[in-house]
């Protein structure tokens, strides 16, 4: 009984640990924390953005993608460039990438959960001169 006792604690405890975003290609489909530094911050034409861990994301293993609906959960996360982050949610694969998405400010762990919200000026399409509740051109 007390060796079944210790598996599963150990177990637990494997699960809890932080991977190196190298290695969350080799835990597809699973639930885990990554952990690494944000070393740049990508947008997409339809305005999501993505946590990069390598200068060059096209030959990085990991990145981190928020859509643009989840920035009001998740706080301004261009604040989180330079900085060691841990996130926890399930990591998969999308286009041949691996990934995990950001939905909310409690998968984040540590210093990189304290981030501010995102501002309400922020016009996370760019088309123009235009804020968020504004309708004509400044």
């Amino acid at each position: 009984m007390k060796s079944l006792l210790a598996l599963i604690l150990c177990s637990v405890a494997a699960v809890a640990d932080c991977i190196p975003f190298t290695e969350a290609p080799d835990h597809l489909g699973e639930t885990r924390c990554v952990k690494g530094k944000v070393v740049n911050i990508g947008e997409s034409r339809g305005g999501s953005l993505y946590l990069n861990f390598c200068d060059d994301y096209k030959k990085c293993a990991f990145a981190v993608v928020v859509f643009r609906s989840a920035l009001k959960n998740v706080g301004d996360v261009r604040q989180l460039k330079d900085k060691d982050i841990e996130i926890h949610g399930k990591i998969t694969q999308w286009r041949g990438r691996t990934e995990m998405v950001l939905r909310e400010v409690r998968q984040l762990k540590g210093e990189a959960a304290k981030i501010p919200p995102i501002p309400k000026d922020y016009d996370v399409q760019k088309k123009g001169k235009f804020s968020a509740g504004e309708f004509k051109k400044k």
